[in-house]
């Protein structure tokens, strides 16, 4: 029954369309999972949005995707779960509090760790009240009573079993090894949390002279060695060569002085050394270079760290400590000029490690971290991709890119120096130093301090698809039910950071993969072309979208210009077009409905009552179904919106509706009532197709008309129907329109307005088309109010005329005092070298071989169908003109 309380105003306003609806598909419970045993269910974890601030327009993407998904997977009759939840974010939140704690002078030593993190609990819940409103106000069918956050109980409980077992496995270990550092965190980065920029530098050619006064090279009593670093200088612990590098082979194994610190270290010969590059001879640094390191264990060289945690220089660099590193490195240059040692500085722009967090830059640092050893889960994970439980990557290219990462892939640094996050579960006996590893602290606590660090965030965020669900508890009715998940949606900037973490924790702890899809969405960039970002500030606010344009508009344009794997551009030209868009549909809707009367349901009528306008518009309908649900299929959400935009533009409002009226406005009763029905009817199954894209709209209109159901979000969705398949009305009805269009051209080319008396002659051999233009001669005089309408074989094609050329017919409109004889001429040479370019380009396409080998058979048939018809259309166009110059 319609609704009389949601009647539509005359104007569409997405501000009181969407006021409160979301609040009662909560309060009706409507998100939830079905409970429908015999039901497939279907499940999707969102990627958890960082408890950092608000969700941008990239997060609404992502979303809105997610629940296209499952919005659709619900209407279909799944049992759908879509579970949300947040992430503690680490690093990334307690620079957040730790910057809005500066601003009041304090830093979080100042408050201790206990205090400090109930500083952050404050944030977090600040934070993810705003996002849950950020989530209502797109729509988002979230089943709020399975929410999650990568900090409660269950989750931390999975952590720390996660821990202990890779300890016991041999899988995670604890050793000191040189680390990517944030020195204003203070605390370890792996890899992926690096971020390369270019920055001036310079390379600095400094002395290193020979200890014993005596050795010379080239004549030279020192040994050149280029630095873009001299701040490390202090803890330089040798030179290395290569050793098939002649130049030096009399020199390895002497002595130089390093500079400044007046201690002698070794000239060594190791393959890091590269002849090619620089003078061939580089300096070791084991505490402050990775290769050093690697270098250092092979000559087992001393290790001396000389920085602190913030990158000032310590005790070990002499006379420079307490300095910042910069400043070190200023006045290092400085003292190596006056000491003349610096042989040259050449300027250079390179590139650096900055952290991805706080944006400073970072430093290879000797530290004792926690690490996880990556080499036999990544095998585990690469053996997966061959088997049917392989994780299936939307774009497909970007399966490559996760093998190749995960073939290379280095061991994972899991400590940081934080505060905020799950505390790693290791202790260290006072007395003995032993180390603890357990789920549990051990009994006699009071003989055993915890680690201090915490454990990476995407540690935790990796087990997301599975902790959520109730693991490690194997019984949990929700790991049996929707584990492994369907669907993952994400960008696929976090292939390396996210994807592969959680394929390999979930085939390590539960045997299976995390979810069978992976859908791989691009960047949001400006109208420029640009990322968004707070430098260029050129970021836009979804929630300021909505505010302008309504939440479904938002997602129009989201979900119509995703391509898998591809990058979209945000303007207001495309915000403008999905308004109007919705607009049209709600101001033909509104018509619809207005002309339903007392109907208390569609019910399409029997079948010998359609006409051809109907035959068509429910053939139409039935493919814009299949197209629509392949589409969603294939994640291709760009082509299913293109299918529904040109059916409900086009096939619904410019055509069917408009014909609609010539028989709603007559007095055939029975006609009336059919037409309305199959008006209804359409905008019904049209309104359900849309639901899952714009499903504020959609529930308003369909509550509005006439319906059975409580409410879209849970409404059957569309499939399609035999009897609905109508080839023979579909050419019928494009034969109709283009004749429709043909006169209509003519009348534009030649100023003649709807309200001018024309005659319309309509030339054509063929008996079933004459048939299909006698029975719809009540649309015809609609759509071109001809005057006189002849049509049959025997039609003369007047001397001062327009001419159509359709397919099968030629169309004359006499208009004696409007027509000149060139002009007219001129506009049939147009239309010959638009039919030769038309014909040519179907005669290339059919003679690739590709082509017609590789398309599915109706496509190359109705390639052959277009040139047919062109080539037709190619010599009535020619003979229309031969006969015109004849007459002149």
């Amino acid at each position: 029954m319609t609704d009389k309380s949601t009647e539509m105003p005359p104007k569409y306003d997405p501000q009181s369309v969407e006021a409160g609806r979301y609040n009662q598909w909560l309060a009706d419970g409507l998100f939830k999972p079905s409970g429908d045993k015999k039901a497939h269910p279907y499940s999707i974890v969102i990627p958890p949005p960082n408890v950092t601030g608000k969700l941008h327009l990239g997060h609404a993407w992502d979303t809105t995707l997610q629940d296209m998904i499952i919005r659709q997977k619900r209407m279909q009759g799944y049992d759908t779960l879509w579970l949300p939840g947040m992430d503690h974010a680490g690093i990334a939140t307690q620079a957040k509090v730790e910057a809005k704690l500066r601003e009041q002078g304090i830093s979080r030593y100042d408050l201790g760790r206990e205090k400090f993190i109930e500083k952050v609990w404050e944030w977090k819940d600040e934070y993810a009240n705003t996002i849950k409103q950020q989530w209502a106000k797109l729509g988002l069918s979230l089943d709020y009573s399975r929410e999650r956050f990568t900090l409660d109980k269950g989750l931390s409980e999975a952590v720390k079993k996660v821990f202990v077992q890779l300890y016991k496995k041999g899988l995670i270990y604890r050793g000191e090894y040189i680390i990517n550092w944030d020195p204003q965190a203070r605390t370890a980065l792996s890899d992926i949390e690096v971020i390369h920029k270019d920055d001036k530098g310079a390379f600095y050619h400094v002395k290193y002279k020979f200890a014993d006064g005596q050795t010379k090279l080239n004549g030279k009593d020192y040994i050149e060695i280029a630095t873009t670093r001299p701040e490390t200088m202090m803890g330089d612990t040798a030179v290395a060569v290569n050793p098939s590098d002649e130049r030096y082979k009399d020199v390895v194994g002497k002595k130089v002085i390093l500079p400044l610190a007046n201690r002698e270290i070794p000239i060594i010969a190791d393959q890091h050394a590269d002849p090619e590059f620089g003078t061939g001879a580089v300096k070791i640094t084991p505490a402050h270079d990775p290769n050093d390191f690697l270098v250092g264990n092979r000559h087992h060289l001393e290790r001396i760290n000389t920085m602190n945690e913030d990158a000032s220089m310590n005790e070990k660099a002499g006379k420079y400590a307490g300095m910042d590193r910069f400043e070190a490195r200023k006045a290092m240059v400085k003292d190596l000029q006056d000491q003349g040692l610096m042989i040259a500085i050449d300027p250079i722009v390179h590139s650096v490690g900055h952290s991805e967090r706080t944006g400073v830059q970072v430093e290879a640092r000797l530290s004792t971290q926690w690490f996880v050893k990556m080499k036999p889960l990544a095998e585990q994970a690469l053996k997966n991709q061959e088997t049917d439980d392989k994780v299936d990557f939307v774009p497909e290219r970007f399966e490559k890119i996760f093998e190749q990462w995960m073939d290379n892939i280095h061991d994972w640094v899991i400590s940081r120096q934080l505060w905020w996050g799950h505390q790693i579960p290791a202790w260290y006996n006072k007395k003995t130093g032993e180390i603890y590893v357990d789920e549990q602290p051990p009994k006699d606590i009071e003989n055993w301090e915890q680690d201090k660090d915490v454990l990476d965030t995407w540690f935790s965020s990796a087990l997301w698809p599975f902790s959520t669900m109730g693991w490690p508890n194997t019984d949990a009715p929700d790991y049996k039910r929707y584990f492994p998940t369907n669907t993952l949606v994400t960008g696929y900037d976090i292939i390396f950071f996210w994807v592969s973490r959680m394929i390999f924790q979930s085939l390590e702890f539960t045997g299976r993969r995390p979810f069978e899809h992976v859908l791989l969405h691009g960047l949001i960039r400006d109208e420029q072309g640009r990322k968004m970002s707070k430098s260029l500030g050129n970021g836009i606010d979804p929630m300021d979208v909505i505010d302008k344009y309504g939440a479904d508009a938002l997602r129009w344009f989201l979900s119509n210009g995703s391509t898998p794997g591809q990058d979209i551009r945000f303007t207001y030209t495309k915000m403008d077009a999905a308004w109007n868009f919705i607009n049209k549909i709600w101001n033909a809707s509104r018509y619809v409905i207005m002309n339903l009367g007392a109907m208390s349901k569609p019910e399409l009528p029997d079948e010998s009552q359609w006409d051809l306008a109907d035959r068509w518009i429910l053939s139409r309908l039935n493919k814009t179904v299949a197209q629509v649900t392949e589409q969603f299929e294939k994640f291709n959400f760009g082509e299913a919106g293109r299918a529904l935009y040109d059916f409900i533009w086009s096939d619904f409002c410019d055509w069917y509706i408009e014909m609609s009226k010539e028989i709603l406005t007559g007095d055939d009763e029975d006609a009336k009532d059919k037409t309305r029905n199959v008006l209804a009817y359409v905008l019904d199954q049209t309104l359900r197709l849309l639901h899952p894209i714009m499903p504020f709209v959609t529930e308003k209109i369909w509550l509005t008309m006439p319906h059975e159901g409580h409410s879209l979000v849970t409404a059957q969705y569309p499939v399609t129907h035999k009897a609905f398949e109508n080839e023979k009305a579909e050419a019928q009805m494009a034969k109709l329109i283009e004749l429709i269009k043909a006169v209509r051209n003519i009348r534009a080319e030649a100023n003649a307005p709807m309200s001018s008396e024309i005659d319309v002659l309509i030339k054509t051999d063929d008996a079933e088309l004459t048939h299909v233009f006698e029975s719809n001669r009540d649309y015809i005089d609609r759509f071109v109010h001809p005057k006189e309408l002849q049509i049959g074989p025997d039609v003369k094609a007047p001397k001062l005329a327009m001419t159509g050329i359709i397919t099968d017919a030629e169309v004359y409109v006499p208009l004696a005092e409007l027509v000149d004889l060139n002009d007219e001429a001129a506009r049939l040479q147009k239309d010959i070298k638009k039919f030769e370019s038309e014909v040519d380009r179907a005669k290339k396409k059919l003679a690739n071989n590709r082509f017609v080998e590789n398309a599915p058979d109706e496509v190359v048939e109705g390639e052959r169908q277009k040139q047919a018809e062109n080539e037709s259309k190619l010599q009535a166009t020619k003979d229309r003109l031969a006969a015109l110059q004849t007459a002149q």
